[in-house]
């Protein structure tokens, strides 16, 4: 997708998107045979019901066929939410993983998989699992220190309520 059709697009969506109190993440256009699929990631602080997105569907598809911002030929509309395995790329991914198990490439080699404790503009304060035995650190880390960022998917841990219930 070129940049100007990317902004364009995101120019045109934004303001709808935000309106809904969401944050759109990402605009991709891509060709699937004679048809394009136009991808619209959302999201936000509480993450987004599939209610949302059919809602959202259909108020998108209402207006990029009225500005026809999409041009001639088919293309498929779909509104989705990231992924709970999706990069954290901007500072409000972090805060939405507080409490969950990051893995970190760092941009001085190697990884670390840690919890996020706290976040703040220079960077995360986070616990690091003990291995054998021995009790979780405490270690911080700068924004700048960090290449890449996903969360792991965790089946066992219990959530904040489930443990002060």
């Amino acid at each position: 997708m070129s940049t100007t059709q990317s902004e364009r697009l995101r120019g045109l969506l934004e303001p709808l998107v935000t309106s809904k109190e969401l944050d759109l993440e990402e605009i991709s256009v891509t060709p699937a045979g004679k048809r394009r699929v136009l991808r619209v990631v959302v999201d936000s602080e509480n993450g987004v019901s599939l209610d949302t997105c059919a809602e959202l569907s259909r108020e998108l598809s209402e207006k990029l066929d009225a500005a026809d911002a999409m041009g001639e030929g088919e293309y498929v509309l779909e509104v989705t939410s990231p992924g709970a395995d999706r990069p954290l790329t901007e500072h409000r991914h972090y805060v939405r993983a507080v409490d969950r198990l990051v893995k970190f490439q760092l941009t001085e080699g190697g990884e670390l998989t840690a919890r996020i404790l706290k976040v703040d503009d220079e960077g995360l304060d986070l616990e690091v699992p003990g291995v054998k035995g021995r009790k979780p650190t405490a270690r911080r880390v700068a924004f700048a220190d960090i290449a890449k960022a996903r969360v792991e998917i965790e089946f066992n841990r219990k959530n904040k309520n489930e443990e002060e219930a």
